[in-house]
């Protein structure tokens, strides 16, 4: 259940349920975060998004941020949500986990991290800060997976898998035990990881293989 998440790098604590939260980003994925607060009945306060041309997002209000806000930042781009996050780190809310995810009693969820609907987290794995973890995602025992990493819809990780901060996992990737997922690497929509992605690389098919790099952040 979601009331019985730990929160990562502190004293085991029940996550703050019923604060009203701000979603910064009133795009597609903070319609998906609000989604997420419904499921557990929390009141997403406002929307703040500079690009907004209207006043009002989904029924919400959209202003500028105040300093007594709480936020999740709700923008799919992992680079972006990093540099939001850190100007924000004081008013980070905990975290938003659906109703309908599985989550482990001995596992660990950052601050900032959205957990959508049939993800299911197994025993002893590790999601780190603003991390996104999309629709029907299979996490599997011991895995760890760093600060504002993406994993995608219906991506398999099996047993002690690393992913690192700010890699992004494409829908229905299959990651093989034990593998390394080098930071703000790119693993593509369907591969086969079946060895170690190095940091800022692309990889795509079955197997996986480099197909470029790309610039860190």
């Amino acid at each position: 259940m979601f009331q019985k998440v730990y929160l990562r790098k502190g004293k085991p604590q029940q996550l703050d349920l019923k604060g009203n939260m701000v979603i910064y980003g009133a795009s597609g994925h903070g319609k998906v975060l609000k989604a997420i607060a419904s499921s557990n009945d929390i009141k997403t306060k406002a929307f703040v998004d500079d690009n907004c041309k209207g006043d009002i997002y989904l029924g919400i209000p959209v202003r500028p941020l105040t300093k007594d806000d709480k936020i999740m930042v709700g923008i799919g781009n992992n680079s972006i949500r990093k540099k939001i996050a850190t100007i924000y780190k004081k008013q980070w809310h905990t975290a938003l986990i659906h109703n309908k995810a599985i989550v482990s009693l001995e596992g660990v969820v950052g601050l900032g991290t959205a957990i959508m609907a049939g993800v299911i987290i197994n025993e002893a794995a590790s999601i780190g800060s603003h991390c996104i973890l999309n629709t029907g995602a299979l996490i599997e025992h011991d895995c760890i997976i760093e600060d504002y990493a993406h994993v995608s819809p219906n991506v398999t990780l099996s047993g002690g898998v690393i992913v690192g901060e700010g890699a992004h996992v494409g829908a229905g990737a299959v990651v093989i035990p034990g593998i390394t997922i080098g930071k703000w690497s790119v693993v593509g929509a369907g591969a086969v990881v079946i060895r170690d992605v190095p940091d800022y690389a692309v990889v795509v098919g079955n197997p996986a293989r480099v197909i470029k790099f790309v610039k860190g952040d």
